[in-house]
């Protein structure tokens, strides 16, 4: 587990990360809003950034609680290797060659269908009882989860009014995320690292446990905790010490420029030490 995991935050300057460290890394996986993105849109220096990643050979994979509908344009159009969504529910990958699509799911879609009707009930819930709060606006572009917006197009609330979206979830038995924007909330036990893993094995031969020093990944915010813990090269944009305190876990490393200037940042010491 990552040595800076826990409720205090130590975050180590992205200068510190080791050259022979960056040298052996061979899969950047990246969340999307506010690590990629700046102020809710993507910037060219963080899509070129991707485009350096992928032509120096390095595994790209974005890791995002973002719809299964965006998830399908990731995969087929950005300079990106496969996609995991809805904060684990699948992975999208594209072949150019064949021109097909891989979808792999973490549950059945008769699951999902049972699942959709209970965080229907959910948001009734969220919306009468939480003031403020919207429908995320993807809403209907997602195939396992249910998003409520508490940053992104609504007026940013209180972290007490979030709290209470969360426990409105857990009270139903669902599993509950807190993004930058979102809460994302599901029925089941996987999360971005549990599918992060999946594909990596399933599509790349890298099994996470034995190669987990070859990966690198990047986030901003509570829902990327689990991919903090897990991998040791984990690394936050400067954004992310925001929540410094409140992360289950925590990055070893951070950028010093927010959202997709610190992924940039990010990409530039990895390739001048690849």
């Amino acid at each position: 587990m990552n040595k800076h995991a826990g409720s205090t935050a130590v975050f180590q300057p992205i200068a510190q990360f080791p050259a022979a460290e960056c040298h052996r890394v061979r899969a950047v996986l990246t969340d999307i809003d506010d690590t990629l993105t700046h102020g809710g849109r993507l910037p060219a220096i963080a899509y070129a950034a991707l485009e350096r990643l992928k032509a120096a050979g390095l595994i790209v994979i974005p890791v995002t609680g973002r719809p299964a509908g965006w998830c399908d344009l990731v995969a087929r159009q950005w300079p990106a290797d496969g996609v995991v969504g809805e904060n684990g529910a699948f992975y999208f990958r594209y072949d150019d060659g064949t021109r097909r699509m891989t979808r792999s799911y973490a549950k059945s879609v008769q699951e999902r269908n049972t699942d959709r009707a209970k965080l229907n009930l959910i948001m009734t819930e969220v919306l009468r009882e939480i003031p403020g709060t919207a429908l995320a606006s993807d809403q209907a572009y997602r195939e396992a989860d249910l998003a409520i917006d508490f940053a992104e197009d609504v007026k940013p609330l209180a972290p007490a009014a979030v709290d209470g979206i969360v426990r409105i979830f857990e009270r139903h038995g669902a599993t509950a995320k807190i993004s930058s924007i979102h809460v994302n909330g599901w029925f089941g036990s996987y999360d971005k690292l549990t599918t992060s893993k999946k594909i990596l094995a399933d599509e790349f031969g890298l099994n996470a446990e034995r190669d987990r020093d070859t990966v690198v990944f990047v986030g901003d915010s509570p829902n990327d905790a689990p991919m903090f813990g897990y991998f040791s090269n984990s690394v936050g944009v400067a954004n992310v010490t925001k929540f410094a305190g409140s992360l289950p876990a925590s990055p070893h490393w951070v950028t010093r420029e927010s959202g997709g200037r610190g992924f940039a940042e990010l990409a530039d010491h990895l390739l001048a030490h690849s």
